[in-house]
């Protein structure tokens, strides 16, 4: 749940103390309970400080819920335009590099008794990999837009995800043609009748299987499934860390449990490619690295870390903070004499009832105090008492 501010009307009888004084007397009458941001705007009062320029900004700038994908959706997606191009690029590269015959390595008589293994259905299907690494994970991520109402993050890791997996699949698949590393199970797709055929003089195989499946044999390393699936989930768990900031020095544990789920699910596709003999351990392990590093990439190409104390938002929504910051400055300039609060949208958490609050509030007061005292930013509290 969230209150608004709304614009004061009388302009020049109420200075931003007292708008504030007043919103928070509003708030304790209908039994809502006190933002931490509220609290400390009540200390600089109590102390009868003028207010801190830099959080009053912030609370100009926060506008939760004002970029949805119906007010600026288009406007952040042709603002990309080309990355999406980009993306269809990426497609008809990966759909070129599944079509053309990969190398066909060399594979003699001696050799043939390693690729012997049976051969087997998929555990997790190949129309299953998309849906693991891409749809999940979409999921997830719109139901988090419906909690925050970001567009700018809703676009950016719809973005990021598709990049890493197309990303992943070209490189996955561009080393399967030039590696061209048979499956353990290759005997039985050159020589389906279990009857080998050997060259004279090289002993190389002369396969009489299915051509389809011949060349689905020299595709083992490194493995598809794996790959993808830890881009896609990878960048997932990334973008949790950051969402319910994971590394905020707070030690809960249970955080951790969150972000590593995604990773599971991704390391046991990996081991069903091994259970299935369509791959080496090797080919499974350099998949999972792939995967991993384009996801890490991609993200961070969009957000900050989620170690970060940013790393909840995309670097998107914070150059927007920075532009109606430099825009709020620039009106101020003009008329300094008056400060005028529109659309900033404050977000409380339930707790204890209001009784609570105010016995609480002496402490909270003090330690704000005290920071700024300590020398820290108005900028770097308002951070911490905000998000």
């Amino acid at each position: 749940m969230s209150h608004i501010l709304k614009n004061t009307k009388d302009e020049g009888s109420q200075d931003p103390i007292s708008i504030l004084s007043s919103f928070e007397f509003e708030t304790h009458q209908k039994g809502c309970f006190e933002h931490p941001l509220l609290i400390l705007f009540g200390a600089f009062a109590s102390q009868e400080s003028k207010l801190c320029p830099a959080i009053w900004d912030k609370m100009r700038e926060v506008q939760l819920g004002a970029h949805t994908v119906k007010s600026h959706g288009v406007k952040v997606a042709r603002s990309h335009m080309h990355d999406w191009i980009i993306l269809l690029l990426l497609v008809v590269i990966d759909v070129v590099l599944n079509v053309i015959r990969p190398f066909y390595r060399f594979v003699g008589e001696e050799m043939i008794s390693d690729f012997k293994y049976p051969l087997k259905s998929n555990t997790v299907p190949f129309w299953a990999v998309p849906v693991v690494a891409i749809l999940l994970p979409f999921a997830i991520i719109i139901a988090i837009y419906f909690r925050r109402r970001d567009v700018y993050d809703l676009h950016h890791t719809m973005l990021g995800l598709l990049f890493s997996v197309l990303i992943t699949a070209v490189i996955t698949d561009a080393i399967k043609d030039a590696v061209g590393r048979p499956r353990p199970d290759f005997f039985w797709r050159c020589f389906p009748d279990g009857k080998p055929v050997y060259e004279n003089v090289t002993r190389n195989v002369i396969c009489h299987g299915d051509d389809h499946v011949i060349k689905e044999g020299h595709k083992s390393f490194p493995s598809g499934h794996t790959s993808w699936a830890f881009a896609g989930l990878g960048f997932l768990s990334l973008y949790l860390a950051g969402k319910i900031k994971a590394f905020d020095r707070r030690g809960h544990v249970a955080k951790l449990c969150i972000i590593f789920l995604p990773l599971l699910v991704a390391a046991l596709v990996g081991v069903s490619r091994v259970d299935d003999y369509w791959h080496h351990w090797q080919d499974v392990f350099a998949g999972g690295l792939i995967g991993t590093t384009v996801a890490t990439f991609c993200y961070l190409q969009f957000f900050p870390a989620p170690y970060h104390t940013d790393g909840w938002g995309s670097y998107a929504y914070f150059q927007m903070l920075e532009e109606s910051h430099g825009s709020a400055q620039l009106t101020d300039n003009v008329n300094p004499h008056h400060v005028q609060m529109t659309g900033t949208e404050t977000v409380y958490q339930q707790g204890e009832r209001s009784n609570h609050v105010v016995s609480h509030r002496g402490h909270d007061d003090g330690t704000m105090i005290d920071e700024m005292e300590a020398g820290r930013s108005c900028w770097e509290i308002a951070k911490d008492y905000t998000f």
